[in-house]
C-alpha cells in the first residue's frame, strides 16, 4: 500500500493544536497551585494599616440594611463613605457564619477576589492572542508579588483590580462584536461595572475604556457617517440594560452614592486632590504624599514588575510601532488594532493620568495595582509575537525560551523566599529587596507585625515568670497587634511607659524609641519588623524619638 503524499500545512494545524491544549492543561494546573497557595497562606498574613475601620464600615453597611434603611451612620463613619463597601459588606456577612478568625477570613476572602483577577487575565489574554498567550499572562502576573503576595491584605486594591479586569474582559468581546450584539457581554459588563462602582469610583476608568471602544467599533463598521451612527445608536442602545445591571449593583454595595445625583463626582472631585499627612518615599527621597512628582507610578513599576514582565511590556510596544504603519493605511489592520484598543487603554491612559497630572500618591503602585492585569496582558503578548516571530531561527528561539523560562524560575524562586511577605517583592534594578533599605517603600502594610507578635509571645511565655499585664507599644493601628498577642500582653498608646514595642522598618519607625531588640522578622537579610524589650530602660531613656 502506498503512502500518501503529504499535504503542505497539514502538520501545522494539529501541532498549534496540540500547544494550544497543552497551553490550556498547563494553566488548569497554574490555578490548582495558586488555589492550593492560597489555602496554605491565608492565614499567615497581619493586618493592614486601613483592614479594621474597612470591617467596620462593612457591618454599618450590614446595619443599614437589616435597620431598613434606618441605620445610617455607614454615611458619617470617617471618610469611608467615599467608598463602595462590596468587599466589606461581604465580609461583614460572612463573619456570623464562618467559624473562623475575622481577619483571617477577610484574607481568605481577599485572596479569592485575587484569583478571579488571575482568571481574568487569562481569559482577557486567551481571547485576543489564544491558549499560550493566556498561560503566559497568567504566569506572569502570578510571578509579580505586587499581586500573588498583595492578594491577602489589599483588601481595596485586588478586588477592585478584578473588577476592572472583567469589566475590560467583557468591553472588548463587546467592542470586538459589534455590531452583533450577545446577552452574554451585556450582564457580564453590567455585573462587573457595577460591582467595580462598588468599590471605587475609579471605576470610571471601566465607563471610559468602553465608550471609546465602542466610537471605535462605530467608526470601523460602518461605510459612511450614517452607517456609523446606526452602529453607535444600536450599541448604546443595547448597553441600556447593562447600565441598569451596573447602577443595581452600585446601588447596593454603595448606597451613599446614588443617595444624590452629585455625591459620585463628589467623591471623584475628593480623591483627585486627596492628601493628607502621610509621607513615601521614592529612590531615596522622603517627601509628602502630596508632593510626589508626577514620575511616581512609573518608577515604582519600573523596580517592582518582575524583569520577565518588563520585558515583555517592552517588546509589546516594540511590536506595536512596528504595526503602526500599517494601522494607518490597512483597513484589516485597523480592525485588528480595535480588539487591543481596550487593554491598551487600561494599561496606558492611567499611567499617562499620573505622569501629567502627579496626583498624592502612596505606597508604591498600590492605589494602581488595577493596572497590573492588562499590562500582564500587554507583556504576554509582546513575549508571544517575539518568540513567534524569532521561530524561522529555532536555535535563537530555543535560547530565548531558556532565558525566559530561567527568568521565570528566578522570580518563583524569590517569592518562595520572601513567603509569606511577597508583596515586597522588587526586581534587579534596586539590587532586589536588599537595595530597597532606606530608599524605596517595603512593609508599609504592616504584615510582618503578626510574626513579630508570636516571637513576643514566645519570649514572654519562655521567661517563665508570673506577673499581671505587660503592655506593649505598636507602630501601627492596636489591632495589628491586640489580635496576635497572646493574654498577659495589653497595648498601649503610652509609648514612654511601654514595657515592648512592636514595629515595621518602613520609614524607621523601630528607631523611635529605645530598647534591647528580642526579635527580628527579616527576609532575604532586610529586617522588615522588631521587637524591643524596655522594661530595663528608666528617665530619659523611656522617651520617645521626636516626630521628624
Amino acid at each position: 500500500m502506498s503512502t500518501p503524499a503529504a499535504v503542505p500545512g497539514a502538520s501545522t494545524a494539529p501541532a498549534g493544536l496540540r500547544t494550544s491544549r497543552l497551553a490550556f492543561r498547563l494553566a488548569i494546573v497554574v490555578f490548582a497551585i495558586l488555589g492550593a497557595y492560597v489555602l496554605i497562606a491565608f492565614d499567615q498574613h497581619g493586618i493592614s494599616n486601613d483592614e479594621e475601620v474597612q470591617h467596620v464600615y462593612g457591618r454599618l453597611l450590614l446595619d443599614f440594611y437589616a435597620s431598613g434603611f434606618a441605620d445610617r451612620s455607614a454615611f458619617a463613619y470617617k471618610n469611608l463613605y467615599l467608598y463602595g463597601g462590596l468587599f466589606d459588606l461581604i465580609a461583614a456577612a460572612l463573619e456570623p457564619l464562618v467559624p473562623m478568625n475575622v481577619w483571617d477570613l477577610r484574607h481568605l476572602l481577599s485572596a479569592g477576589f485575587g484569583l478571579l483577577g488571575l482568571a481574568g487575565t487569562w481569559l482577557l489574554a486567551r481571547l485576543l492572542m489564544g491558549e499560550v498567550a493566556g498561560l503566559v499572562a497568567l504566569v506572569l502576573l502570578a510571578l509579580t508579588g505586587a499581586w500573588s503576595g498583595a492578594m491577602f491584605t489589599h483588601t481595596k486594591d485586588v478586588p477592585f483590580a478584578t473588577t476592572m479586569v472583567w469589566s475590560l474582559y467583557f468591553t472588548t468581546r463587546f467592542a470586538m462584536r459589534l455590531p452583533a450584539v450577545k446577552a452574554g457581554d451585556l450582564v457580564g459588563l453590567g455585573i462587573a461595572i457595577g460591582c467595580a462602582f462598588g468599590l471605587r469610583v475609579g471605576a470610571v476608568f471601566a465607563v471610559f475604556y468602553l465608550g471609546v471602544a465602542v466610537l471605535a467599533a462605530a467608526w470601523l463598521n460602518g461605510e459612511d457617517l450614517r452607517g456609523r451612527l446606526a452602529v453607535l445608536r444600536r450599541a448604546v442602545l443595547a448597553l441600556l440594560p447593562a447600565a441598569a445591571l451596573a447602577f443595581a449593583f452600585l446601588g447596593l454595595f454603595w448606597p451613599w452614592a446614588v443617595q444624590s445625583g452629585g455625591n459620585l463626582v463628589k467623591a471623584m472631585t475628593t480623591f483627585s486632590r486627596f492628601s493628607f499627612e502621610l509621607y513615601t518615599i521614592l529612590d531615596g527621597a522622603v517627601m509628602k504624599n502630596g508632593d510626589v512628582p508626577g514620575r511616581y507610578l512609573a518608577s515604582y513599576l519600573l523596580v517592582r514588575l518582575p524583569e520577565l514582565f518588563l520585558l515583555g511590556v517592552a517588546l509589546a510596544v516594540l511590536s506595536a510601532l512596528r504595526l503602526l504603519p500599517a494601522v494607518v493605511v490597512s483597513t484589516e489592520s485597523r480592525a485588528q488594532a480595535l480588539r487591543w484598543l481596550p487593554v491598551t487603554l487600561a494599561a496606558g491612559f492611567p499611567l499617562a493620568y499620573t505622569l501629567f497630572a502627579a496626583p498624592p500618591l502612596y505606597n508604591g503602585i498600590r492605589h494602581f495595582t488595577f493596572l497590573l492585569p492588562p499590562l500582564a496582558v500587554l507583556a504576554a503578548a509582546g513575549l508571544c509575537a517575539t518568540i513567534k516571530r524569532a521561530s524561522r531561527w529555532p536555535k535563537a528561539r530555543l535560547v530565548a525560551l531558556s532565558g525566559c523560562g530561567l527568568l521565570a524560575v528566578t522570580h518563583l524562586v524569590t517569592l518562595v523566599r520572601l513567603h509569606p511577605y511577597e508583596y515586597v517583592a522588587y526586581n534587579g534594578f534596586t539590587g532586589g529587596l536588599r537595595g530597597t533599605e532606606g530608599r524605596w517603600e517595603q512593609d508599609y502594610w504592616g504584615d510582618a507585625l503578626r510574626e513579630a507578635a508570636v516571637m513576643l509571645n514566645a519570649y514572654v511565655a519562655a521567661e517563665g515568670t508570673a506577673q499581671g499585664t505587660w503592655t506593649v507599644a505598636v507602630c501601627a493601628e492596636s489591632v495589628q497587634g491586640t489580635a496576635w498577642l497572646a493574654p498577659g500582653l495589653e497595648v498601649t498608646r503610652d509609648w514612654r511607659v511601654a514595657d515592648f514595642f512592636l514595629s515595621p522598618t518602613h520609614m524607621d519607625c523601630d528607631t523611635a524609641v529605645k530598647g534591647k531588640i528580642i526579635g527580628e522578622v527579616a527576609r532575604e537579610g532586610v529586617v522588615l519588623a522588631v521587637v524591643r524589650d524596655r522594661r530595663m530602660l528608666a528617665g530619659a531613656d523611656r522617651e520617645p524619638r521626636p516626630p521628624q
